[in-house]
Order: C-alpha cells, then structure tokens, then sequence
C-alpha cells in the first residue's frame, strides 16, 4: 500500500482494514473486477473516504466503465475538492468520453490544486486542447510540461503533434527529433515523426520513421496505417495495401485503415474492393466525411456519376470546409450529360462563395508598373510529372523567350520523376511547394514578386485557395480544368474561339475569356513512340473503333450513339482502354451498359491500364477510328490518337469540355472529322469506315501533318501566349495607375 492508502486503512477497523489491503493487493495484480467489489464493501462500510472512491474509480477506468469511472472520481472530489489526483483522473476518463470541454476543466483544476503538479496532467491537458482544435494552448500546455521536465520525452512528442496540425512541419520534427533523443524507444515519436515528413514529401525519410515506431511497437495499428499512406505516396502500391491490411488485423474497427486502404485499391484499380473498404470505414463511422469523400472518388470512376455525387454530397454535408471533396464534385459534374451549362456555372460560384471568398486576400501590389518590363510569369500546378498535363505544359516552358518572361514553377509534386527533372530544367526558377499551407505559398509568391500567377490545374488540384488570395496582381488559368474555376481572384481563362464561341461561352464564365488565335492548346508529341501500323481493318476486313478515354467519360449519351453505331456496322467492334477495367465488377457494369443497347460481349474489348507507355501507343495498332465521348471530350487521348495515324471522331458539343475535340481536330486540319449533331457523327464514322483507301493513307499522313501543324509549333504558342501575358499586364497598369474602368479593358483583350 501507499503512503495515503496506509491512511485510509488505519481509519478503518481492522476488517476493513484487510479488506482496503485485499482491494489494493487485487488492483495492483490486475484483478480489476475482484478489487472493484472490494473498494465498494470498504465504501459502503466508510463512505466518506476520499481515496478509496479515487481508486475504485482507477478500477472502472481499467474495465472501461468510464460513466461509472467519472462518478468515482466526482464522488472523490466531492469530499475533497482540492484532490488533485482526482481532478487529474476524472480529465483522463472524460477525454476518453471524448467530453474534452470538460476534461480540460479538470486538468485546469488539478494544475490549480498543485502547481507544481505531475508534469504528465499538462501533456494530458494539451492532448485535449488539440483534440478541440485550440492548437495555441495546446503548445503552450506542452511547453509548461517540457519546463517542469525538460527530459520528457512524451511532451516533446505530442508538442510535434501539434505544431503538425498547426502546418509547422519544420518545427514539427524537430520536437520528435528531441523526444528520440531523449527516449529513443518511443514509438509514438517516431510515428509523429513519419507523420511530418510525410507532408513535407519526404517520403523515404516517413517510411523508414513509420518502420522505426512499428519495430518498437510491432501492434501500433495507426502507424501501420500511416506507413500504408506513405508508401501509397510512394507508389508502392502492393506494399501500401499490405501495412493497411496489418493495420486492420490489428485493430479491426481502426476507420481510417479501411478508408485509406480504399484509396490503395483505388490507385490500382481494384475499384469493387475499394468501395467495400470505404463501405465498411463508413459502417463504422458513419459521419467519417473523407471516407464518404472517397467513395465518391471510387464510384465516379465506375462509372456511376449519380452515386459519386450523393457521396460527395454527404462528405460536405458532414464536413462543410473539404473544399477539395467540393472541387472533386465539381469535375464530376463535368461528366454529366443531363446538366445545362447554367447548373454547372452556379455549382461553380458556389465553391467559391464557400471557400474563396472566405480567404483572406492581398490587395496591394509593389510589383513595378512598367508596362514594357519583362514579366515574372509563375505556374502551379501539381502535375509537373508524368500526366497528360505535361505534355501540353513542356512546350510552353519550352517555348518562352527569356527576354519577355522570367519563368517561375511552383511544383505541387509528391512523387516526381524523370517528367519532373525535364521540366524543373527548362525553368528559371523552381520551388516545390509540398509542406506549404496555401497562406505560406501565397506569401512566397508575393515575396517573389509574381506578375502573373497561372493555374495550370483548376479544381483538379488542390491549390485554389491560394488563388483565392489574390497573391499575384493578375491570375490566369489554363489548360488542366475543362471549366471555369468560379473564382472571382483569377481574372482570365485561356481559351480559343472553338471551345467558347464569342457571345455564347462568356456567360458560364467568372473570368474574362481570352480567345487564342489558332487553340489554346499545343502538344509536345513523342518522339519516341512506334510508327504508325497499317489500320488493322485492311488485314481483318473488320472495323474497329476505339476509346482510351477515362472510362467516367462514356455518359449515357455517348453510349447510347456508339451502340447505333454499332448497329448500322454489325461487323463492327469497339476497344475501349482504361485503369478501371482492371475491376471485373466495372468490366461488367460497362458490358451491361451496352448490353443493354443491343451490343454484345462478344464485340467488346476492354483494355486495363498498361504500365509501359511504349505499349500504350502501340495499342492504336489495332485500333482503325478513335471515337471522342460527350460531353466530355478526351484532350491527351485525342493527340496520341492522332499522332498515331488513327483519326478522331468528335461531336461539337455546348460547352468548353465538350469542344476541345473540335478545337484539336481543326487544329490539326481534320475538320471533316467533327460533327454537329449525332446523327453527324454517325454519318462520319460510317463514311470512314466504309473508306479503308482513307483510313489507309491517314495513316501515313496524319503524324508529319501533326508535326508541322499549330498543335505542336511550340515556339510559337509560346509567343501567342506571351502576347496575351503582355496585353493583360498593360491594362493592369493602365487600370491602376490611371483608375480606369474595367469592361473596356476586358472585352479589348477577349480575342487575342
């Protein structure tokens, strides 16, 4: 017995004496409900003894009757309110209630009652204060702790913790840093440690800092966890799938294993597998909004456009500020054949009254107002990588002449690669921006003095809210995001006159249209792809239309056109190319789909992804006409298509997403190839088909016709580029420093 235990027996006769000594004897071996039943003979014989209530309730606490546990505890103080312990205690149980208004109330009181009080109850208090969010007082908890006890290891640990949640990942590691040194076999250091690096992108570093903390603790089920995310980061996908499954083994009921195991499965395809981790993260947490977030991901990609965004509508309805889950909803919409341009416009406005115009925004620039000056130019994107987005951003990089621009790249790049390296090469200056909150980037970018701030991802990415802070006196989007972001900070949209008509396109827009002449886009083909083969229909004598499109593409519209494509050429067949089709379930739902419209399995081919690129162009080998989805159309898919010989057929839709088929194939001087109706579009690919001479000699001449077309004269994109960037730089120091009005400004600059 202890020092206070000894006093409360020898208040007690000599029975209650053995029985407290018997309660005590059964509590320390472990024999909670024995020592339970104990504790309470000794109160029912002495009520009013203060300790004895305090340790029963430590002999709840161990069951995890913790209702029970906090009644103990508040009994103890009742009798004596300055029992410090107890305070200490009943914070303890009530964090674990997750009541932790109140278990900060009892740590204050405990603290109150003994200053000097064991240096643990400040941790324990900064636990609950992070798990409020009140992240200051917390750290300030945790440095009172590190003062009393400057060698503890645990406060040092959880102050990491919490400068993490503040986005101080810098001084994040450090403080785990200090806790290994101290305790080097505290796993839970190691694991904050992971945590950090993780965010900063240091990914080999998280990785062996999340096996250092499991080799401590092999049955550390979070931080399995957290090793599947990075290894995830990493690529690693079979392995990532492997640390969640241990995590679940673990600690089955662990939500966030299931949820982020989805994400693996997703990644690789398994998309049937992925929605039932995510179903069981949900089952049990119900209001688990990023699980619910990611359904919507898996789902989408399935195909099943209505179920994605009743997920995605759940997770924001859970979790108002996801602004990212929003942005995922929003290019799902995209898909969408059944909404009207003005749906999209007013789901767009929305996300930025939500989130954009609730940031906190620049509004004074030193940037000097020459108009003639050479211009800091700086793109963000977090797809300086292996990603279609490349193609298209490599010969604008390329391209530019120093002598106008001076080019900065803010690469949101987790994992880069040999794409990343190419590019970081071919500008002035390069910052990878992983780790950084969008207030820290938005400063950097005002401290670089950007001019001209370009998105090259929309709501693809997930850096509009540095946008949102107007950083930059002008911001431009382009390229990576098929409609307007909505954001009333970006000022201009790079289009041209196919994708957005003069007088029609404007009005679905919350940014000044600029039109470039001759498209908005050119594409860096590959060099180093196969040559094109002989259409395959000259060998077989059948035709055969292919799609390696993202299979969320294939709308119901589009199906429904390709079937009565089918039926009018019932030789015909159909190969269709993409990541999902790895899921047998998907392969089915896209089988049944148009099964459903009278075509067979049998004249279906579904591709899954290929890992080698070489091998993914050589697939246009057997494919005699590409055909483009609605309304939605392919923009990588489409370049490849034709620089393989393989000609694209595409239908003219009513919005951006739905014309940048027309703009490529007018570009590319293929415009008997787009039409204006389906019916068009059927007449055009039965007249090719019908036409093996053509397809024949496409074949041959489609790549040099590519080549020394618009699409891929990078030099001069880039020119027709800098000329826009040069024009909305003078009518941003004409505006202010002559305060002159906006609409003759905006509409002189719409058709460059």
């Amino acid at each position: 017995m202890n020092r206070k235990q000894r006093r409360a027996a020898a208040k007690l006769g000599s029975p209650a004496t053995q029985l407290l000594a018997t309660a005590v004897r059964l509590h320390q071996a472990g024999q909670l409900v024995a020592a339970e039943a104990c504790y309470r003979q000794v109160l029912a014989a002495q009520p009013n003894l203060a300790e004895s209530h305090f340790h029963l309730g430590d002999a709840l606490m161990g069951q995890g009757k913790l209702d029970e546990a906090v009644a103990a505890y508040r009994q103890a103080i009742g009798i004596k309110p300055d029992f410090a312990e107890a305070h200490s205690n009943l914070g303890f149980a009530l964090a674990a209630q997750g009541k932790f208004d109140e278990a900060v109330a009892a740590y204050r009181q405990a603290i109150g009652s003994k200053p000097d009080f064991a240096v643990r109850v400040h941790c324990n208090l900064g636990l609950a204060l992070a798990a409020q969010g009140r992240l200051d007082e917390a750290v300030a908890a945790y440095h009172q702790a590190i003062g009393i006890k400057p060698d503890f290891a645990e406060a040092h640990s959880s102050l990491g913790g919490a400068l993490y949640a503040q986005g101080k990942f810098d001084e994040a590691i450090a403080a785990c840093r200090r806790a290994i040194g101290i305790k080097p076999d505290l796993a839970g250091a190691h694991s904050n440690l992971g945590t950090a690096l993780t965010k900063q992108g240091r990914l080999d570093e998280a990785v062996a800092a999340y096996r250092q903390a499991i080799g401590i603790k092999p049955d550390f089920a979070e931080t399995h966890s957290s090793l599947g995310g990075a290894l995830t980061a990493q690529g690693k996908l079979d392995e990532a799938v492997a640390a969640y499954r241990r995590a679940i083994g673990i600690k089955p009921d662990l939500a966030g294993a299931h949820s982020n195991l989805g994400i693996a499965l997703t990644k690789q395809g398994k998309l049937d597998e992925a929605v039932a981790a995510y179903r069981r993260a949900i089952g049990i947490k119900s209001d688990y909004a990023e699980a619910h977030w990611n359904l919507g991901n898996a789902l989408g990609s399935q195909g099943k456009l209505d179920e994605a965004v009743a997920a995605y509508r759940r997770a924001i309805g859970i979790k108002p500020d996801l602004a990212e889950a929003h942005s995922n909803l929003l290019f799902c919409l995209n898909y969408d054949d059944k909404l009207t341009n003005d749906h999209l416009f007013a789901a767009h406005r929305e996300w930025d009254e939500r989130y954009g115009q609730r940031a906190p925004t620049f509004t004074t620039y030193d940037n000097d107002r020459d108009a003639t000056r050479r211009l800091r130019i700086g793109y963000l994107s977090p797809d300086f990588r292996e990603h279609s987005v490349a193609y298209f951003v490599e010969p604008l990089l390329r391209g530019h002449d120093r002598q106008n621009v001076e080019v900065f790249c803010y690469a949101d790049v987790t994992r880069p690669d040999s794409v990343t390296t190419r590019l970081q090469g071919l500008a002035d200056h390069w910052l990878v921006t992983v780790g950084l909150s969008d207030q820290q980037l938005a400063e950097r970018i005002r401290t670089d003095g950007i001019d001209i701030l370009v998105d090259v991802a929309g709501h693809t990415g997930n850096r509009l809210l540095v946008f949102a802070r107007k950083p930059a006196p002008l911001q431009v989007t382009w390229l990576g995001y098929p409609n307007t972001t909505g954001l009333k900070a970006i000022d201009y949209r790079l289009v041209d006159a196919v994708t957005d008509p003069v007088g029609e396109a404007d009005a679905w827009a919350s940014e000044t249209l600029v039109r470039l002449e001759g498209g908005f886009l050119c594409y860096e083909y590959q060099k180093d792809a196969p040559e094109p083969a002989l259409p395959p229909c000259l060998a077989t004598g059948i035709v055969t239309f292919g799609s390696f499109n993202n299979p969320a593409k294939l709308s119901d519209a589009t199906l429904d056109t390709w079937a009565r494509l089918l039926h009018r050429l019932p030789q015909a067949r159909l190969l269709l190319k993409g990541l999902p089709f790895t899921d047998a379930a998907t392969r089915a739902l896209f089988l049944s789909r148009l099964g459903e419209r009278g075509v067979t399995a049998a004249r279906v081919e579904l591709v899954a992804w290929l890992q080698s690129n070489a091998a993914h162009m050589a697939l246009y080998d057997r494919v005699d006409i590409a055909l483009d989805p609605f309304p939605y159309n392919g923009t990588t898919t489409t370049c490849e298509a034709l620089w393989m010989g393989v000609p694209v057929v595409t239908l003219r839709g009513d919005r951006h997403a739905g014309r940048v088929g027309a703009s490529l194939l007018t570009q590319a001087d293929l415009t008997d190839c787009i039409a204006a109706s389906m019916e068009d579009y059927l007449k055009i690919a039965v007249t090719l088909a019908s036409d093996p001479a053509r397809l024949k000699d496409l074949r041959r001449s489609l790549r040099p016709r590519l080549a020394s077309s618009s699409l891929c004269d990078g030099r001069a994109f880039a020119r027709k580029i800098e000329a826009a960037y040069s024009t909305m730089w003078q009518h941003w120091c004409e505006r202010t420093s002559k305060t002159l009005g906006t609409e003759r400004i905006e509409s002189s600059i719409s058709s460059l």
